[in-house]
C-alpha cells in the first residue's frame, strides 16, 4: 500500500512510518508531498490535518494509528505518549526522553538527503527506543 505525508519529516511522521512498517503494512511505500499539495488518490494519508491518521483530541498521528489498529503493546503506547509530549503537548514533562527523541529526529532530517533516507535512519532509532523501553518494563 502507498502512504502519503508531508515532506520534511519529523518525530511524528518518522514514528508513524516506523509503526506502519513494523505493525501495519510491512510492504508500505511512502510518498512525500509539499504542504498544501493535493493528496494522491491512491495513497493513505497520515500526519496531515483533517485525515483519519492525524492529530485528534490532543494526540499525535502515531497515537491515531495505534488506536485505529487496536495495537495494545504497552511499549507502543508509551512511544505514543513520548511523541505526544514532543509533538503536541510540549509543556508537560512526563516523558524525559521526549525532547531527546525530538532532537534526534530533527537531526535525522537535517543530515538526510531526502525524507525516505530519514525514515530509514529513523527505523533504527525507533527500534532502539522500543528495545530500551522494553528492557525498562521488565
Amino acid at each position: 500500500m502507498r502512504w502519503v505525508t508531508w515532506e520534511n519529516v519529523g518525530i511524528d511522521r518518522i514514528g508513524c512510518a516506523w509503526l506502519i512498517l513494523r505493525d501495519i503494512d510491512p510492504l508500505a511505500e511512502f510518498v512525500f508531498i509539499p504542504r498544501g499539495a493535493a493528496l494522491p488518490r491512491d495513497a493513505e494519508p497520515f500526519d496531515i490535518p483533517g485525515v483519519r491518521f492525524s492529530h485528534h483530541g490532543g494526540h499525535c498521528s502515531f497515537h491515531a494509528l495505534v488506536e485505529y489498529h487496536k495495537l495494545t503493546d504497552p511499549i507502543l503506547l508509551r512511544i505514543a505518549r513520548i511523541i505526544d509530549e514532543a509533538d503536541t503537548v510540549q509543556i508537560v514533562k512526563l516523558e524525559p526522553s521526549a525532547c531527546g527523541l525530538d532532537l534526534i529526529c530533527e537531526g535525522l532530517r537535517l543530515i538526510s538527503p531526502d525524507d525516505q533516507s530519514a525514515i530509514e535512519s529513523g527505523k533504527i532509532v525507533y527500534d532502539a527506543v522500543y528495545a530500551r523501553l522494553l528492557q525498562e518494563s521488565r
